[in-house]
């Protein structure tokens, strides 16, 4: 593959972290005046150790193109009908996130944003974090982008919501 200039290189999940960091992605690229890739990395049901011994090639082609749905879905939500104001390539990876960030990811002059991931011993007990393992291993600078206030919002009303705990609007405007 030829390369014609800089990439900043996103990793998309279509979580509000992963909006939240495609944003930033390509804020970063019309500054640098680089190209945004956006990449979603897919694996099939039950990982890639299943179907290590010959998968059927339909269901392979269906897994990839829901992700490749869920993949323009999240830029549909991200950008609108507008797109990012920068050149955009969009990438469907088959691998874990981690592994599939990096591969794309590959140059040094590459910038690779990432969402900041789960806080919490519990949630990165229960999901591996795909921005440490690429702050760990990659070869180009890596921006680990947190999450917005609005995630938090958003979290704590789900949380209430779960647990049928009652709120007030003025608790989301912040206002007491």
């Amino acid at each position: 593959m030829t390369r014609l200039g800089n990439r900043v290189v996103a990793g998309v999940s279509g979580s509000l972290g992963s909006l939240t960091a495609l944003h930033r992605a390509a804020s970063e690229a019309r500054v640098t005046g680089a190209a945004l890739w956006a990449v979603l990395a897919w694996e099939p049901p039950g990982g890639n150790i299943v179907h290590r011994g010959g998968p059927c090639p339909e269901p392979m082609a269906a897994w990839r193109n829901m992700a490749a749905e869920r993949l323009i879905e999240a830029l549909e939500t991200a950008f609108g009908t507008t797109g990012p104001g920068v050149p955009l390539e969009p990438r469907v990876v088959l691998g874990t996130p981690g592994t599939a960030l990096l591969a794309v990811a590959d140059h040094p002059d590459d910038l690779l944003v990432i969402g900041a991931g789960a806080r919490g011993p519990l949630r990165r007990a229960l999901w591996p974090s795909v921005s440490r393992y690429c702050l760990a291993r990659a070869c180009c600078p890596v921006l680990a982008v947190p999450h917005s206030p609005l995630h938090r919002t958003l979290h704590t009303v789900q949380r209430r919501n779960t647990w049928k705990l009652p709120f007030s609007t003025q608790e989301l405007t912040g206002q007491s």
